[in-house]
């Protein structure tokens, strides 16, 4: 009888290479960390987020939205009877006499205040820098005082300056024998009246950033012009001008932004007299939008004055990147 041999089931065979590693332990807790860093971050944005969304975001589409349409007084609480005029807002502008006068008005306040701005600036930074040794913190507090000081208190200060009768300045003209002009009632004068004002509050923010900007530049290059025998001037114009470019253009930026949108001093001294010789666009939107209760109307205007800004905002950043390269 015959014997009979099983054979047994051969083992599988494994591929060559490397077993794969196994997870690590400590890869889960890492993500879950992450996942929890990311959720209470949103956690403690989320305060800004809605008050952002709430008084920001939403009004800034609603205000393009209603740029739009003919919304007025009557749309307040029924906003959605509001007509869709599609681009009639913004054609109607610049057949607008009225906000032409402005615009002009506006610019002529920008092209004249800026560059003073920006020079008296320039010249209070490097006296206080350099020049002024003694009591060199009072005078930067009293020059950025203005900066601080409410509207309000600026133009009670600025309407006895100005005073035709009782000011400061008539006084100063009675001594000689002379009679003061009426600053902010002449179509003449109404309105450098308010570029001095405009300079003489926004000087202190200027001359801070130009004092940043000049301690930033090396003392080393300065001692390298002098021994090569450059004079006060030469070292100003060949040195500090080109090592503060940067901090220049930065100034005439943010000077150029507040000046397009300057509101308060003929609001609060001039009410955009005498004949309208003092109306910014600012002004202008707000009469058309909170007197008139134009919304719609003053919506594009609003838009219009932001572009006009971006437009010039991007010209000074590109002039800005090119000049510091």
């Amino acid at each position: 009888m015959g014997t009979t041999t099983s054979t047994a089931a051969q083992p599988a065979t494994v591929k060559d290479g490397p077993a794969p590693a196994p997870p690590r332990a400590g890869a889960g807790r890492r993500k879950r960390s992450m996942g929890v860093q990311n959720a209470a971050g949103w956690l403690f944005s989320m305060p800004f987020l809605v008050l952002f969304t709430v008084f920001m975001a939403f009004p800034i589409l609603a205000t393009l939205l209603m740029s739009f349409t003919d919304f007025g007084l009557r749309n307040v609480t029924r906003p959605w009877e509001a007509n869709f005029i599609g681009f009639e807002n913004y054609t109607e502008l610049f057949g607008d006499e009225k906000f032409l006068t402005s615009l002009l008005n506006t610019a002529y306040f920008v092209v004249v205040g800026v560059p003073l701005t920006i020079a008296i600036g320039l010249v209070v930074a490097v006296l206080l820098n350099n020049g002024i040794d003694r009591a060199r913190t009072f005078f930067r507090v009293g020059f950025y005082a203005p900066v601080v000081t409410t509207i309000v208190a600026v133009a009670v200060v600025w309407r006895f300056v100005l005073d035709p009768s009782d000011g400061l300045i008539a006084g100063l003209f009675s001594e000689v024998g002379l009679t003061a002009p009426d600053f902010l009632g002449s179509e003449t004068l109404a309105m450098p009246s308010m570029i001095a004002m405009a300079v003489w509050r926004n000087v202190g923010t200027v001359m801070v950033l130009f004092i940043a900007g000049l301690q930033a530049i090396p003392t080393e290059v300065r001692e390298a012009a002098r021994l090569d025998g450059a004079g006060v001037w030469q070292e100003f114009r060949g040195i500090t001008v080109p090592l503060l470019r940067p901090t220049l253009l930065y100034a005439t930026v943010i000077t150029t932004i507040g000046y397009l949108n300057v509101f308060e001093e003929p609001f609060v001294m001039t009410q955009g007299g005498p004949s309208d010789s003092t109306l910014t666009v600012s002004l202008n939107m707000y009469r058309e939008g909170f007197n008139f209760f134009h919304m719609g109307y003053a919506s594009a205007m609003a838009y219009v004055l932001f572009v006009v800004i971006m437009g010039i905002t991007v010209l000074q950043l590109r002039l800005l990147k090119d000049n510091t390269k």
